[in-house]
């Protein structure tokens, strides 16, 4: 063949002449060969001779490119350089490569230039090397049972890789079936030619026989081969059957007693017991009632989850006169439309003969329906309440108003033929009044709006109607009273108290007042002061809800009475007293003299006994903080001949040998710091008058003591120093006789101190016996039998030596009392300095406070 090719090509050149001639010095001779072929089916040895390629001319050596050389599929054709014989070491896979190009190439075996260029194509024949393939190796569906025979359940596809037509047609059907359908079959349709199947059923689907279907497809190709091996594949559809609603509920009786009584409400009646044979808790199973035959909707009906059973309920109470008994009808179904599907006849083509619930296949229908039941409930009769034909009235009436007005009538009725009266029920003022007969109420007292009953201008009467029934019922209604306002309350201050702080300037103060009666018998009020306040006290606004009482600043710190007239918008007018406290406030912004009253009476009470005792506990403390010592220090007295001496003090003192410790220094700053706030305090509510009186009471109280307890001692002046007192103390008294009170307060503080003292010591020797009490030798004052005793004392006298002050400042206070009966003139010098001295020391902000030492 290639020789003939060969000739052609020269006769053509010798045809056209020189032309041709030209061609060849041009170009480079090129030779056509026949395409190669491979079949991909080859099952031989590799590699296998293909084909030589043959030229004339002697040539170095040949060259193959392209694909299966130098191109994919590499390596799988080869070529001898010096033969030209072309090699295939590998199979070629039809369906990647259908057409192998190549491009052949002789070169001259001197210059190496290419000589000779071939155009080579190498055909991959086709093999049935591919197997069909489901597009899914497993497929799955739900169907319901009801579905009716013929119905298209799932498609499913396949396809073949290989190209040729030959081997990629194939064949699908239905292999196995699991498990083996009973009265059912199913079916495979595969259109002629195409990859695409559908499976369907004939007969009926029962969830009851089987839940579940395992249906094996295959696949086979080369339906038209007679010597090829025909390859196949499987695939699994699962068909999952549901259960549909193919068994009818049945009620099969009722527990309970059927009966109710009349006025019951929301109580259950009977129990309905229902059988299905559908699988429990689908929808298939699941029972729905229904009530017929109840007009007046009186029942309601629901379905117990657990046990399928009908609930049936009264809902609204029966009268047992209007009808004893009540029949109902109960209809069950299920929460799915009912299905039935029977097999009739099989019959080799067509689909089956079955009769479905609604019809046959040739449209004869059934009678199948829904399950019924009868029940009868009965109404027993009992006493029923009166029944009001209005049970709620409303009438409006005036406050005020005289007693006996009619309110209203009520009327009621017995359901059961009884007689009954009507009464009172709740009337919390006891204002109306109710006919027991006839149910007639009428006003008993005059009606008052602003009464605590009334809410919202609203007085309710409730009326009760009461039957001879056994056992008695009452039926109630209601009587609202809407009261219409008069103007019959006068404004009144939510505050007749008030404290006013003093200032420099003008001080305010908030008053409030208020009316019972709404508008426009209300606010706002007019105020007036009345009587002589001119440039003291005045209202500003006149007029208003809250209006400031200003008070000016001659009106000093004290209480004062005001009356204050106020009138509300008709002139409904009121005199009020108002009860006004001035005091010198902490904090102006809210005024509050509770404090401030307090401690004023405490300066004729309490609170200035107080500052007394805190004062004579400062006092003792200092005292005890210098001379509280066991080291004796006498002062020397001169000898008057005698060969006696005189004390510190008229007590024993304790040995030289026992110290007792006491730190003044932290009492005294505690004592400090505690009575500052009260002398400050009293500073502004005590006179100076009173604090004198007060001093003086207390001086002479403790000089009477001292004198009544040594007046069997003393001789030398007291008669005449005691008569001087006396007088003074008569003329104190009665320029001071209102206030006697001082006195009795400041004896009681005297002996408050007094038993502080005790009790601390007594404390003390508890806690420390042996320091206080110490163990030492009594002290020798004078021997027995030394100088005579008398039993009246001669006068103490001190002819020589005038009275010193100072030398008797670290002696007892009595020892004052003592030296002033002595010495008299001296003493009273002395004293009168002291006092002054005393008195100057003791003034804060201006005023005297009494130290009492």
């Amino acid at each position: 063949m290639r020789t003939v090719l060969f000739s052609l090509f020269i006769v053509l050149c010798l045809g056209v002449g020189g032309s041709c001639s030209k061609m060849l010095l041009r170009q480079k001779r090129t030779w056509i060969i026949d395409s190669f072929s491979i079949d991909e089916g080859y099952k031989g040895a590799f590699p296998y001779t293909l084909g030589t390629v043959e030229v004339e001319k002697n040539l170095t050596f040949f060259q193959l490119h392209g694909h299966g050389v130098d191109e994919e599929p590499k390596g799988i054709l080869s070529i001898n350089e010096d033969t030209g014989e072309i090699s295939v070491h590998g199979p070629v896979d039809h369906e990647k490569y259908n057409i192998l190009r190549l491009t052949f190439q002789a070169l001259d075996r001197e210059s190496h230039v290419v000589d000779t260029r071939l155009g080579i194509e190498i055909v991959i024949i086709d093999s049935n090397d591919n197997s069909p393939k489901f597009d899914q190796d497993k497929y799955e569906i739900s169907k319901d049972e009801s579905t009716k025979q013929g119905t298209e359940l799932i498609t499913i596809k396949a396809t073949d890789a290989d190209i040729s037509m030959k081997y990629n047609t194939f064949n699908l059907q239905i292999v196995e079936v699991t498990p083996k359908p009973h009265e059912l079959e199913f079916y495979l349709t595969q259109v002629p030619g195409s990859q695409v199947g559908t499976i369907s059923f004939k007969g009926c689907l029962d969830h009851e026989k089987a839940e579940q279907y395992a249906i094996t497809v295959e696949a086979k190709d080369c339906g038209k081969c007679s010597k090829e091996k025909r390859l196949s594949s499987r695939s699994t559809v699962i068909i999952n059957i549901e259960d549909g609603n193919n068994h009818l509920p049945v009620i099969t009786g009722h527990t309970g007693s059927g009966r109710v009584k009349e006025g019951e409400e929301n109580v259950l009646v009977s129990r309905l017991q229902v059988t299905d044979e559908d699988t429990k808790g689908t929808a298939a199973w699941r029972a729905i009632y229904q009530i017929h035959g109840d007009i007046n909707n009186n029942f309601r009906i629901t379905t117990d989850p657990e046990t399928n059973e009908g609930l049936l309920h009264l809902k609204k109470h029966l009268d047992y006169e209007n009808s004893p008994q009540q029949n109902l009808t109960i209809i069950v179904e299920n929460g799915i439309p009912y299905f039935s599907c029977k097999m009739e006849n099989s019959i080799s083509t067509g689909l089956w003969k079955v009769t479905y619930n609604d019809a046959t296949a040739d449209g004869t229908k059934q009678a199948q329906g829904p399950s019924t039941y009868q029940i009868t409930v009965t109404v027993e009769d009992v006493n029923e309440a009166p029944i009001f034909d209005q049970p709620n009235k409303d009438v409006r009436v005036v406050e005020n108003e005289k007693p006996g007005r009619h309110l209203a009538t009520f009327t009621a009725r017995d359901p059961d033929a009884h007689t009954f009266v009507y009464i009172k029920g709740e009337d919390p003022a006891a204002w109306v009044t109710v006919d027991r007969s006839t149910g007639k109420i009428t006003t008993f007292k005059s009606i008052d709006r602003e009464s605590s009953f009334v809410k919202d201008d609203i007085y309710v009467v409730t009326i009760y109607a009461v039957d001879s029934g056994v056992p008695p019922m009452t039926g109630t209604a209601t009587l609202n009273i809407h009261i219409t306002d008069e103007n019959d309350n006068a404004p009144f201050f939510t505050a007749n108290t008030i404290n006013v702080c003093q200032s420099h300037g003008p001080s305010r103060v908030n008053i409030t007042a208020m009316d019972l009666d709404k508008e426009p018998y209300g606010g706002p009020f007019h105020f007036k002061l009345r009587g002589d306040v001119e440039g003291q006290w005045k209202v500003d606004p006149v007029q208003g809800y809250s209006v400031e009482l200003v008070k000016e600043n001659t009106i000093y710190p004290g209480h004062y009475e005001l009356l204050l007239e106020v009138s509300d918008l008709q002139g409904k007018t009121a005199v009020h007293t108002l009860s006004v406290t001035v005091c010198t406030c902490l904090d102006t912004a809210r005024p509050n003299c509770l404090l401030r009253k307090s401690t004023s009476s405490a300066a004729e009470g309490g609170v200035l006994g107080i500052i007394l005792m805190v004062m004579l506990l400062f006092a003792g403390i200092l005292l005890l903080a210098f001379l509280v010592t066991c080291k004796k220090k006498n002062l020397a007295i001169p000898d008057d001949g005698s060969g006696q001496h005189l004390m510190n003090s008229n007590t024993e003192n304790p040995g030289n040998d026992c110290k007792v410790s006491l730190d003044s220094r932290k009492h005294i700053a505690t004592i400090s710091k505690a009575t500052k706030p009260l002398i400050t305090d009293s500073v502004n509510v005590t006179s100076q008058a009173k604090a004198e009186d007060f001093q003086f009471q207390r001086t002479s109280l403790m000089e009477e003591r001292f004198s009544r307890g040594n007046s069997t001692r003393w001789s030398m002046g007291a008669p005449s120093t005691s008569r001087m007192r006396q007088e003074h103390r008569s003329s104190r008294r009665r320029s001071w006789a209102g206030h006697s009170k001082y006195i009795d307060q400041g004896t009681t503080v005297i002996q408050h101190t007094m038993l502080l003292e005790v009790l601390n010591k007594m404390l003390y020797k508890l806690q420390a016996p042996g320091e206080e009490l110490c163990d030492y030798a009594p002290r020798v004052y004078d021997e027995e039998g030394d100088s005579k005793s008398y039993l009246e004392l001669d006068a103490i006298s001190i002819p020589d030596i005038s009275f010193d002050a100072k030398m008797n400042s670290n002696v007892h206070f009595k020892f004052s009392t003592l030296a002033s009966i002595c010495l008299p003139s001296e003493s009273m010098a002395y004293s009168t300095k002291s006092s002054s001295s005393m008195e100057k020391s003791s003034k804060v902000e201006g005023h005297k406070i009494p130290l009492h030492l």
